[in-house]
Formats: C-alpha cells, structure tokens, sequence
C-alpha cells in the first residue's frame, strides 16, 4: 500500500532568526524539504505563536506560498493557544484556518519598536555621551538623543507600510473586503469565535477535528497509509546549559534576567515587530 503524508509544521514562539523554541533557517529548510517530498500530499501549519518579526514573518509567509505554487498541494492552518500578528499572518499563507475554541488571535498591526530617552537622566548623574555622524538622522534611536519629530515621522511612515501590507495580504487570503479588514486590524486580539464570526478563520474545532477534516478532504477515499508527520524544531543543549543543569544554579532565573537584558539593549534601535507581546 502505497504511503502518503500530510506534513504538520510547528510554528512555535517568537518569530525572529533563532530561540528556543523557533528557528528561521530550520523552518525554510523544513518547507522545502517537505515540497521536495514524493510521498507529501498537504501541509499543515501548526501555529502557536505571539508573533515577531515583520522580515522573518513575510519570508516563512513567501515560502508557504511557493509550496503551493510548485507543489499544487493544500494547505492548512491550525491555530493553538495564540496565533497572533505575525503568526497570524503566516496564517493567511494557508487555503483554510482552523482554531482551537480557546484560542486567541488577530493583534494586525506593527510595532515600529520603541524609543528610550535617558538624555535627562544622564544630565542628572553628570554623564555625557556624544557620537560623531554625518546625516541628521543617522542615530535615530539612540538613548542619548531626544527622538525629534522629524524622526517619529519617519518610522511611522514605515511602520504604516508594513501595516497596509499586512492588511492587504489579509484581504486577499480571507477573500475580505479591505475597508472591512482595516476596521478589524486595529491591533486588538480576538476569540476563536470572533475570528470565525468576521470571516478571519474558517472553523473552531478541536485538533483531532481538524486532522479528520484534512485528511479527507487531502486523501478521499482513496486506500493510503495515511500519516501526519510532525517537524518540530529542537535546539541542541548548550555546553554551558549542560554544566548548569547538573548545578544548583537556578537557570530559569537566569534566563528571565538574560531576557530582560537583551530586550533592553535592542530597545534603541529601530526594529518592526508583527508581534502581540513587543514591549
């Protein structure tokens, strides 16, 4: 008998080039391994993410895309716990969406990153900081200028490009009127039910539902040995995460606080997040 997959695609966490739970290459690579594959007959995209970032997000959208385009095959979207401005776009990429009845969604919008102004608090504490450039915008972001107006200007008519993309691809995925998507997209999440009711999911149904579903509408009754074959990203351990986990160290601790210190040095530069959680 012969032997025919349907892929499931575990897009988990923050979408930006690697973390824990997520990595950019891998998924890629992931995509075109499975349209390479004979015995593939649809992908699945399981989706459990807050969302991330307006690059990483509209490359894994363009890679679903020409899955379709090379492969004719289907393609299906199952939402989980949250799937959410990033990972809902990556949603759109999908012929159908499925959610989980506890699921949140939505939050279409960007965030064009945020600005710290530590300028009165360094006058304050007698430090001084001056960088030579050339261009008056050319340090825009940085924590020791004032952001000027000329400056918000111009990120928020980026930031407003990414959103009329975003809702643009929105429109044409949902097959949605695109004056009716913009006053959907106000940056707000929503319930599976809500989703469903403003045309931006098709179903809400449990994942055995939704398996069921696709495999037959991808099979018929046509006799397969039917398999869901999951890829799912998996970080190999660290040298330094082996060490600490036969220590009493209290790692989680240190992740938290790792997290706080990154987040905070990107802050001063300009970034565009489709992400529900970017503070």
């Amino acid at each position: 008998m012969a032997r025919k997959t349907v892929a499931k695609l575990v897009i988990d966490g923050v979408i930006e080039e690697k973390n824990e739970t997520y990595n950019q290459e891998w998924i890629l690579e992931q995509i075109m391994d499975i349209s390479e594959d004979k015995t593939n007959a649809g992908l699945l995209l399981f989706i459990d993410s807050p969302g991330g970032g307006v690059y990483e997000s509209d490359e894994v959208f363009e890679a679903v895309l020409k899955y379709k385009r090379e492969t004719k095959r289907p393609v299906y979207a199952y939402f989980a716990s949250l799937a959410a401005s990033g990972g809902y776009y990556i949603g759109c990429s999908a012929d159908k969406i499925f959610a989980n009845r506890n699921t949140l969604t939505g939050s279409i919008g960007v965030i064009a990153g945020r600005f710290v102004d530590l300028t009165e608090l360094m006058k304050k504490h007698g430090i001084k900081s001056e960088t030579i450039h050339a261009g008056r915008n050319k340090v825009m972001g940085s924590f020791t200028e004032p952001v000027t107006e000329e400056q918000k200007k111009i990120m928020q008519s980026v930031a407003d490009e990414c959103y009329c993309q975003f809702t643009q691809i929105v429109s044409e995925s949902r097959k949605l009127d695109i004056e009716k998507v913009r006053e959907l997209a106000d940056g707000r999440i929503y319930t599976a039910n809500q989703a469903k009711n403003s045309g931006l999911v098709d179903d809400v149904m449990n994942f055995e539902e939704a398996k069921n579903l696709i495999y037959t509408e991808v099979f018929g009754n046509k006799d397969y040995k039917k398999d869901l074959e999951e890829y799912k990203y998996k970080p190999k351990p660290s040298l330094i995460k082996k060490f600490l986990k036969q220590t009493s160290f209290n790692f989680g601790k240190l992740d938290a606080l790792t997290e706080i210190a990154l987040k905070s040095a990107k802050l001063p530069f300009p970034a565009f997040y489709y992400d529900s959680q970017r503070f």
